[in-house]
């Protein structure tokens, strides 16, 4: 057993969720790719695995409403998602943190050793959500 599954499965036992071979998969490719997916994105490196959108699109959910992953914003509308830190539970995501997006290679990532600004809303609006992107090159793109 590789190191990926193994804390894959650690993960979903954690979570009180079945082992799956989708599960697994999709599990194992945000541990080794550390970055924020699209439904695209796994779906174009499961191929392989002949996983279904559906299958897919219900593995995100399920890891979503669990607080494994959490949904990071994109200015593209597109979904992406990233893994959750370890304090994320079922019925709270802690994901109030800066992500970068590279416009070279397009990889967002999370910063979560960078809080998000204080904000204030106007007199009369309550904030569920805040998100904050920023955009440049990554480390490895800067060169």
């Amino acid at each position: 057993m590789t190191h990926l599954e193994s804390t894959s499965l650690d993960l979903l036992k954690l979570h009180g969720l079945r082992k799956t071979p989708c599960r697994l998969a999709v599990l194992e490719l945000f541990f080794r790719e550390r970055a924020a997916l699209s439904h695209q994105n796994i779906e174009q490196q499961t191929q392989n695995s002949n996983f279904d959108r559906v299958t897919i699109y219900r593995t995100l959910t399920t890891f979503e409403e669990k607080g494994i992953l959490h949904r990071v914003p994109d200015l593209e509308g597109q979904a992406k998602y990233a893994l959750c830190s370890e304090k994320c539970s079922e019925h709270a995501h802690h994901d109030a943190h800066v992500h970068f997006k590279c416009q070279t290679c397009e990889k967002v990532l999370c910063m979560e050793d960078i809080p998000l600004p204080e904000t204030a809303a106007p007199k009369g609006y309550q904030v569920k959500t805040a998100s904050f992107l920023l955009e440049g090159l990554c480390a490895e793109c800067n060169g």
